[in-house]
Order: C-alpha cells, then structure tokens, then sequence
C-alpha cells in the first residue's frame, strides 16, 4: 500500500507580545528496517524471542543461519506475511502496511496463475491496485526494456521453463515499484545453468535500482554474491551472530567469485557459522 500523505499541521501564530517559539522540528526519519521484541512460537518450540535488529534500507541483504533457525520464518513476519506473537517492524519509521512490499516465493509453479500468460501474470498487481490500462503497458514495456529478459510472454507459464516463471515471477514482484523485496529461496528449484543466470539477472536489477531486498539463501555463496551485507543467525531462540559487510565490487563476475575477498568472506561466515551449529 502507497504511503499516505498527510499534511502537516501549521503552527499557531504568537500572541502580541509573546516571544516567537521555535518551530516543533520534525523527528528524523532513519533509512532504517527496525525489528524490535520479534517473538514467534511454534506450539512449545520457541523460534523468536525478543530479537532485535537494524538493517538498512536500499542495500541487498542476506540472510542465512543453520537449518531451523527460521529464517523464512523471520522473512514471512517482517514483510506481513505471517503474523508475529509480539513485537514491531518499521520501515523508515512506517509500518508494513504503510510500506509497499513484494514476495518471490520459492515455488513459483504455485506463484503464478497458470490460467493467465505470462505478459497478464505481470500485469495483475497493477490492475489490481487500479492502474489504468495505459500506465500499467507502459510500467511493464520499460521494466522488460531495462532488463532485457528474452522471455515468450504470450506463453502461459506451464509451456516455460523453470528459470523462465521464475523470471516472470520477479518481473510480477517489481512492476509495483516496491520499496522492499523479499526473496524466499528463490532459485533453489532451478538447474545450476539458470540458478547462475538468475542471479546476474537479480543484480543487474538491484544494481540499477537500489531497491531494498531481503534474500533466504541455503546458498553461503550466493548468499555473498548477490549481497552488500550477510546476517548470520544463531540456533534457537535465534538471534543475530554478525552482520557481516560484503565490501566487494558489483557486478559480482567469475573475477569477483573466484577471487581472494571473496573466499576470505567465505572462510570468516563458515567459521561463524559452525560455532553456532556446534552450540
């Protein structure tokens, strides 16, 4: 949902004689995804309890911890999926449902309507939130020229490949312009070939922009490639390990991924991680 705009309140004027009072300074918003008293239970099992986080809006980040620690589950609460037990997400000092968010699922075969092609799948969020006819084929026509998917989009989705709905899936998830983009696994269905195509794709379109995006990987290297930062999670009750910066040079190409940053990276996430796993 679009942010609503309200207008500010004007200040009364001094009374004769009064000293003029400085005006009420508006509270700065921070560029910040806040996450403040996160609880989830899952019947006796305790996921989330009081977890706390930053995270900065406008960058790639990864999200990735031992098996069970929820990641996904962090994922479906923070972007209003799955309803939290306790606790708080702002985006910017917004709520979710004042912020426009977007969903890649990991099966895309269920994501799609396969009674729709796959030029209408693109569509659908835009008619849905009532944007004329006109604007919706414009929006569309520039995000394909942007990214240069070579895709059949008067298919419907089952005659596509894998890679290929899941490209449709994203396209589906950007056409609204979000502010965060959530991706759950995204690409751990597809074959090696298009898993690597997918994520040059996925870069291409964060490098150009800039939008806030939050990816699940079982991947460590993708989830270092295609990220400026990794949050490494803990066993439960989880909780954050490290945020770990990823100051290396986009796009991340074979040079990059092969190269003595990247497996330094590696080493110091590995070895995080297999302290938390043997806890």
């Amino acid at each position: 949902m679009a942010k609503s705009n309200i207008a500010p309140i004007r200040p009364m004027e001094p009374a004769a004689g009064e000293a003029p009072q400085a005006a009420a300074s508006k509270p700065k918003r921070q560029p910040l995804m806040t996450i403040r008293g996160l609880r989830k239970t899952f019947n006796d099992a305790v996921v989330y309890d009081d977890f706390a986080v930053d995270l900065p809006l406008g960058h790639f980040i990864s999200i990735f911890g031992p098996n069970g620690c929820g990641k996904s589950t962090l994922i479906n609460m923070v972007s209003g999926l799955m309803p939290m037990d306790a606790g708080e997400v702002l985006y910017d000092g917004q709520l979710i449902s004042e912020t426009r968010v977007s969903y890649v699922f990991q099966n895309y075969r269920e994501a799609l309507f396969p009674w729709l092609k796959a030029i209408d799948n693109i569509h659908y969020p835009l008619k849905v939130m009532g944007i004329p006819r006109k604007e919706r084929r414009d929006r569309v026509e520039k995000l394909l020229a942007d990214f240069e998917i070579r895709i059949d989009l008067d298919a419907y989705p089952y005659t596509l490949s894998g890679g290929q709905q899941q490209a449709v899936s994203i396209l589906r998830a950007l056409v609204t312009e979000p502010e965060v983009l959530f991706l759950d696994e995204p690409f751990s269905a597809l074959d090696y070939e298009m898993t690597m195509f997918m994520r040059a794709q996925l870069q291409k379109i964060f490098m150009k922009t800039k939008t806030t995006m939050l990816l699940v990987s079982h991947d460590l290297d993708e989830a270092i490639e295609l990220a400026d930062k990794v949050v490494l999670l803990t066993r439960r009750p989880t909780r954050v390990a490290e945020i770990v910066d990823i100051d290396l040079p986009w796009p991340r190409n074979l040079e990059v991924t092969t190269g003595e940053s990247f497996m330094a990276l590696k080493r110091h996430c590995l070895d995080r991680f297999w302290q938390e796993v043997k806890k």
